[in-house]
């Protein structure tokens, strides 16, 4: 990759409510002078989430849109994050050959970018509906504002566009904004107040909208301002089969109806309900759902699964827990201290992630966290796996930094001889620079129920089944990679492949049965920005988000 002049590459790494950017080439002595200092005031609570270097000066221009919709598609509907309540990312329709960028479009129109050039901020990830309507979430302000456009997902024709009085929540990396669909079609998106707007046709022109308030429409109409800048959603949004939303909020200040930061429920039929987070995890120190981290559902629907955390403060890990509730009652059914396998103690859960409960087929749940401790796992951090109700803690993965574990039938990699039915798709980076970590960044698919040793801490760990290096070089011809650009991946299982982005700027076919990256299309020539996902269209096209921008690929 060419890098603009007068824009060295960067990376960004993560300190408790800072950002430290450094060059890339930053002497390997360097690093391991400042690193013991760091820890041992665990100050910096860990790592490079740069997904390219210096890059573009700003967003890739957006060809201009068809004048109308394209042919009317029917096929299976991609949800909302990592596509399903269980956050598998398994797509239902055979993924289009990566031929050409059929449309993109802006996901953002005032791009805040770095000095050197690094963009923060986790884009949401597109919705799109069994006739082919794609959603996407479009930032218009440079601190703020929001609107929601929807485009034929043939040829990228505007069909509708929302604008949305939606505030984002305290931050620091600008946090992800996701509108979902249940299964009926209804669209749903976040709004001020911690209300929702939502319309049963989403595939239609106009954009009237209805509202759901989870703590009462009268509540919210009795004294709009208070609630609109002091309740904040604050996650992705997660529909179960029932049609019912749930997602994480957070509360700034006192609200009449005495709301306390939490997770709320939206049923079918608009009722709403909520707890909150530090009296659902039995602990007062919590302070609400970790931000970014979407609700996750077991397969019967009946388990909900929500991360929590601490408030982040400087020098102090932001501790957290996972907890199942009951999905209809939002009753506590345990509670699972999030700890760090290699050091015994707490791991790092940090709002300027995407980390997501994954719940596999059986009802296992996997769960990615930092190390405690920068630099003690190279700022991978760890995939957790519990079982269905969060009593057995089972054998890690060896990543989980900002990484929402995919679902991989097995089937899709025929020389797998083990026993498990379904294996996990997650990026496999391996920070150049952080803790004995060579620039040898990864992807990864990994069997849930075998085990290896750790290469860096030699704690067992989930057996990787393959892998497969990055294939550009950082400079030159020899040494680091470029990292995997990703936080969830979509999986293709009728063309045995799975679709990841790379900081080089690329999207990449990754073929299971001959662990080879068979396809791949230049989206930008590369950025530095955070992790962002995958997904794949009711006609097969495949949608990858970089430099604010939302690509179409296909044939």
């Amino acid at each position: 990759m060419t890098l603009s002049a007068g824009k060295p590459e960067t990376r960004c790494r993560v300190t408790d409510g800072m950002i430290a950017l450094r060059p890339s080439n930053v002497a390997r002595s360097e690093v391991m002078r400042i690193l013991p200092t760091l820890a041992t005031a665990f100050a910096l609570a860990a790592l490079l989430s740069s997904c390219g270097g210096g890059g573009d000066a700003g967003p890739a221009p957006a060809p201009a849109p068809a004048p109308a919709p394209g042919p009317v598609v029917t096929g299976p509907a991609w949800w909302g994050f990592g596509r399903d309540a269980q956050h598998s990312a398994i797509g239902a329709v055979a993924t289009q050959n990566l031929d050409r960028i059929r449309w993109s479009a802006p996901l953002d129109l005032a791009p805040q970018y770095r000095a050197n050039g690094a963009l923060l901020i986790h884009y949401g990830s597109p919705v799109v509906t069994t006739s082919n309507t794609v959603i996407v979430p479009v930032k218009t302000g440079a601190a703020g504002g929001f609107r929601y456009d929807a485009y034929s997902g043939a040829n990228g024709a505007p069909i509708w566009s929302l604008s949305s009085g939606y505030l984002l929540p305290p931050h620091n990396w600008v946090p992800s904004v996701n509108p979902a669909l249940t299964r009926t079609n209804r669209l749903y998106v976040p709004e001020a107040g911690g209300r929702l707007a939502w319309r049963d046709d989403p595939d239609a022109s106009g954009n009237a909208m209805q509202s759901a308030v989870f703590y009462g429409a009268g509540a919210y109409a009795a004294a709009p301002t208070s609630y609109d800048t002091q309740v904040y959603i604050n996650t992705p949004l997660t529909t179960d089969a029932a049609g019912n939303v749930y997602f994480g909020f957070v509360v700034s200040g006192a609200t009449p109806a005495g709301l306390k930061s939490g997770i709320a429920r939206i049923g079918a039929d608009g009722s709403g309900r909520w707890v909150g987070a530090a009296d659902a995890a039995a602990d007062a120190g919590i302070a609400k759902v970790a931000t970014n981290s979407a609700p996750a559902l077991s397969p019967d629907g009946r388990t909900l699964y929500v991360a929590v955390n601490v408030a982040p403060v400087t020098g102090v890990i932001q501790r957290g827990a996972l907890l199942a509730l009951d999905s209809t009652t939002l009753a506590t059914q345990a509670v699972a201290a999030l700890n760090d396998p290699a050091a015994g103690g707490r791991a790092r859960l940090s709002d300027d992630g995407t980390a997501s409960p994954t719940v596999g087929p059986d009802g296992d749940v996997f769960f990615g966290v930092l190390e405690g401790v920068f630099g003690a796992h190279n700022a991978r951090g760890w995939l957790l796996h519990f079982d269905a109700t969060l009593t057995t803690l089972k054998t890690p993965g060896s990543f989980g930094w900002d990484d929402t574990a995919s679902i991989v039938p097995a089937s899709m990699v025929p020389s797998y001889t083990g026993s498990s039915s379904y294996l996990l798709a997650t990026k496999y980076n391996n920070y150049d620079g952080v803790g004995t970590g060579d620039g040898a960044n990864r992807v990864a698919i990994l069997d849930p129920n075998a085990a290896q040793a750790d290469t860096i801490s030699l704690q067992p760990v989930m057996q990787e089944v393959l892998s497969i290096l990055g294939p550009t070089f950082e400079s030159g011809a020899s040494g680091p990679v470029k990292e995997w650009c990703i936080n969830t991946a979509a999986v293709d299982p009728l063309t045995f492949s799975v679709l990841v982005n790379s900081e080089d700027g690329y999207l990449y076919r990754w073929d299971l049965r001959s662990n080879t990256f068979t396809q791949r299309i230049q989206l930008t020539s590369g950025i530095a920005e955070s992790y962002t996902p995958t997904a794949v269209g009711a006609d097969g096209a495949v949608y990858a988000v970089n430099n604010a921008v939302i690509f179409s690929i296909g044939h």
